[in-house]
C-alpha cells in the first residue's frame, strides 16, 4: 500500500510534505499517512452524522414522524448518546463461534470502504493517490466488504447469520457485474481508468441554454447508464429494495444477529461508509466529481460540491428505503441476472457504437 501511494503521489501528500518540512522517503511516508488520516476522518464524520441522526431525520420526513429531537439542537447530540450507549454495552461472544473469523469480520467492512476513498478526487488537493487504474482499484477494494459479511455470517454459528452471508454473496455476484459493465461505458467516453481524467472529461460544456452552460456530466450524456448505476449501487450497498442480507422479517438481522457492542458499531459504520463510497463513485463517474454544476457557482470550493453530491446520493438511498418495500430473494436474483445484466450490456454496446461514430 505504501508503494502504491508513493508511486502515485498527489498534491495533498506534496503539500503536507513541504508544509511540515519533511525530507526523504520517511517524510513522504509520514505525509501520506497524515493525508490518509485527514481523508479518513472526513468520511468517518460523515458516516457518524448519517447513521445515528440524518438517517432518522430523513426517514421521519418521508413517513410523517418527528424522529430525534430531545438531545441538543435538532437532536444532534443523539450522535454522542448513541456512541456512548453502543460502545458501553457488553461484547457478548456466543458459544461455538469461530473466534478469529468472528473478530476479523467487523473490521473488514469499514477498512474496505476507507481504502476506496484513497483514489477518489474530492476537489483541490484532496486525493491521496491517482493511479492509472483508479476505477479498477476502487471497485476491487469495495468488493472486499462482501468477504466480511460472509465471514461474519459463517463464523457466528447461527443459521440466520449464515443465510444472510449466503444472500450477500448472491447479491454481490448478481449486481456487481452490471455495476462494473455500466462503469465501463463511462470509461469508453472518458478514454481512461484514471479517476482524475474521468472528472476532467466532464469539464467541457455539453450545451448552452439561455446563456447557461450545461456541463457534459455523464449523467446528462448517458442518463440510461446513470439510472442503471444508481439501481445497481442500491444493491451493492444493501439498501431497499435490496437489503436482503439483513432482512429482519425472515433473518432476524442476518449476518449481524450475533454481534453486539463495538462489533455491531463497526458493521454499521462500514455499511454507511459504503453508502458514501457508492455516492463518491457516482459523483466521480456521472456528476463531474467536485465540479460546480454551473460556472457561476465555481467560487464555492470543489470539496463542498463533492460532499453535497455524495449526501444527495445518501438522501436518494433513504428515499428508496422509505418508499419501496423489500423484494424477495428470488425477485432480487431475477432483477439482477435477467434485468440489469442484460441492460448494462446493451448500454455498453450502444455506448461503444456511439463513441465509434463520434470518433
Amino acid at each position: 500500500m505504501i508503494n502504491f501511494i508513493l508511486n502515485t503521489q498527489t498534491p495533498l501528500v506534496d503539500a503536507i510534505y513541504h508544509l511540515l518540512g519533511f525530507d526523504g522517503l520517511i517524510g513522504t511516508i509520514i505525509s501520506a499517512f497524515i493525508a490518509a488520516f485527514l481523508i479518513g476522518n472526513i468520511m468517518l464524520i460523515s458516516a457518524g452524522i448519517a447513521g445515528p441522526w440524518a438517517k432518522r431525520k430523513i426517514t421521519a420526513v418521508f413517513t410523517d414522524r418527528i424522529a430525534v429531537n430531545r438531545l441538543g439542537p435538532f437532536g444532534l447530540l443523539i450522535i454522542v448518546a448513541d456512541a456512548i450507549r453502543l460502545l458501553a454495552k457488553e461484547l457478548i461472544v456466543p458459544e461455538g463461534v469461530d473466534r478469529p473469523s468472528w473478530d476479523i469480520a467487523p473490521l473488514i467492512l469499514p477498512f474496505s470502504a476507507l481504502l476506496g476513498f484513497a483514489v477518489i478526487p474530492m476537489g483541490g488537493p484532496l486525493q491521496l493517490a491517482d493511479p492509472e487504474t483508479g476505477l479498477v482499484f476502487v471497485f476491487a477494494v469495495a468488493s472486499i466488504a462482501s468477504i466480511g459479511v460472509v465471514i461474519g455470517g459463517y463464523s457466528s454459528n447461527n443459521k440466520f447469520s449464515m443465510l444472510g452471508g449466503l444472500r450477500a454473496v448472491a447479491m454481490n455476484i448478481a449486481y456487481e457485474i452490471p455495476l462494473i459493465v455500466t462503469a465501463a461505458s463511462v470509461v469508453l467516453f472518458a478514454g481512461s481508468l484514471r479517476l482524475s481524467e474521468i472528472v476532467s472529461a466532464q469539464a467541457d460544456p455539453l450545451i448552452i441554454i439561455a446563456g447557461v452552460a450545461i456541463p457534459s456530466w455523464f449523467a446528462f450524456v448517458n442518463p440510461f447508464a446513470f439510472i442503471l448505476f444508481l439501481v445497481a449501487n442500491l444493491a451493492e450497498i444493501g439498501r431497499n429494495p435490496f437489503d436482503i442480507p439483513e432482512a429482519p422479517t425472515e433473518l432476524v438481522a442476518g449476518y449481524v444477529t450475533e454481534y453486539s457492542s463495538v462489533y455491531f458499531v463497526l458493521f454499521f459504520l462500514g455499511e454507511f461508509l459504503h453508502v458514501f463510497l457508492g455516492g463518491a463513485i457516482i459523483a466521480t463517474l456521472f456528476l463531474g466529481g467536485p465540479a460546480a454544476p454551473i460556472s457561476s457557482l465555481s467560487f464555492i470550493p470543489g470539496f463542498i460540491w463533492f460532499l453535497l453530491k455524495i449526501w444527495s446520493v445518501f438522501l436518494f438511498t433513504q428515499w428508496m428505503r422509505a418508499a419501496i418495500p423489500r423484494v424477495r430473494i428470488d425477485q432480487m436474483i431475477e432483477i439482477g441476472w435477467k434485468g440489469l445484466l442484460a441492460l448494462s450490456f446493451i448500454n455498453l454496446i450502444f455506448t461503444a457504437v456511439l463513441v465509434g461514430v463520434i470518433a
